[in-house]
């Protein structure tokens, strides 16, 4: 919670994802779990690791991943989000999810690690990263491990072969680029890029849906000159990622309460992104125009969002292309909640000019 928040210093909290911490703790080492394909996956991503080994691919991934390569996606993203809307303008309405939300960052991301147009792999970025997601909600069925399970297995093949096409034909991709650091494994790095996906997209896709429908239901719309502070007020308003889980590697004090080593425990992101005590008497309400805005969405401590400034690039691009060719934008019909608790999103929004 401390690290969450920016209470304490973030070397005060330490922790694993429940599941992934109580199945690798405990099973006996020679006894290959079911999972393990997802595990192995999801073991070596910044995500679930801590120092030394966190800090260490954090620091080579960002040799990568720099500003720069962000400011050279620019007019990839712009002109992917005008051609999405555009589409959608023309057909009058649609599933805004589907047809903007959901395929801007997979585009994205994928023209960032260099994943070609002709493969075929390429259409199934967002279903691997789908089912590998559903592994973060609470309690997954046997039946929703097993689709990530497969998922991790068909992602991380193609991303091995991926990773020795380029040794051999280096790009100007993100790819490329991990393998020239060189001190990351080949496991690292595809962990690395399967995160840059998950959760590249996830907020992302959420925001603008969410986003929306707050919009829509409030009938306001953003000043497209103050477009980046309102993308802010939606992120803080409507968290995509509601909760994430830790585990205390070591005894904390929190307002007073101990909280012992061993102890799980829920980050609120939603809730603390409408505290008064921070966001005071209008922490329920939605601003605009919100300039005092240190929402934890993208996290905080050394788990800050490596990719959000990617983020913030997609939303501001495809928020001020709706508002631009779509200013009539309306409801065409009243959405249904996805059932999860972690990820908080909808299954379609249908809108009509």
């Amino acid at each position: 919670i401390a690290d969450a928040v920016g209470l304490q210093s973030p070397d005060q909290v330490r922790g694993q994802r429940p599941y992934r911490r109580r199945e690798v703790l405990h099973r006996p080492r020679c006894e290959r779990h079911p999972h393990e394909p997802f595990h192995t996956l999801n073991d070596h991503g910044l995500l679930d690791l801590e120092a030394p080994d966190h800090t260490r691919i954090r620091r080579l991934v960002s040799k990568a991943f720099t500003p720069r390569t962000v400011e050279n996606l620019a007019p990839t993203v712009r002109r992917l989000a005008a051609d999405l809307v555009g589409g959608l303008v023309a057909d009058g309405g649609g599933d805004l999810l589907a047809r903007v939300a959901e395929p801007l960052p997979v585009a994205v991301i994928a023209e960032m690690l260099g994943v070609p147009a002709e493969d075929e792999e390429r259409g199934r970025l967002r279903p691997w990263s789908a089912a590998i997601c559903g592994m973060f909600e609470l309690n997954p069925s046997e039946e929703t491990a097993r689709r990530a399970v497969e998922a991790s297995v068909e992602f991380s093949d193609y991303l091995r072969e991926l990773i020795a096409r380029r040794r051999k034909s280096p790009g100007e991709d993100l790819i490329s680029s991990l393998i020239a650091v060189e001190e990351l494994t080949e496991q690292e790095m595809i962990s690395t890029c399967v995160l840059l996906l998950n959760a590249g997209h996830e907020a992302t896709v959420n925001t603008t849906v969410n986003g929306w429908w707050t919009l829509l239901e409030q009938d306001v719309r953003p000043d497209p000159e103050k477009l980046s502070t309102a993308v802010e007020e939606l992120l803080r308003y409507d968290t995509p990622l509601q909760m994430f889980e830790r585990w205390v590697l070591d005894d904390i004090e929190l307002g007073g309460v101990t909280i012992p080593r061993g102890s799980e425990v829920a980050l609120l992101f939603g809730s603390a992104n409408r505290d008064p005590a921070r966001f005071g008497p209008t922490a329920d309400v939605l601003d605009l125009e919100r300039a005092d805005n240190p929402h934890i969405t993208f996290g905080a401590g050394i788990h800050y969002c490596l990719g959000a400034p990617l983020a913030r690039l997609e939303l501001t691009a495809v928020f001020g292309e709706l508002l631009r060719q779509a200013p009539g934008l309306r409801l065409a019909a009243e959405p249904v909640w996805k059932p999860g608790y972690v990820i908080r999103g909808f299954e379609e929004l249908l809108v009509e000019l």
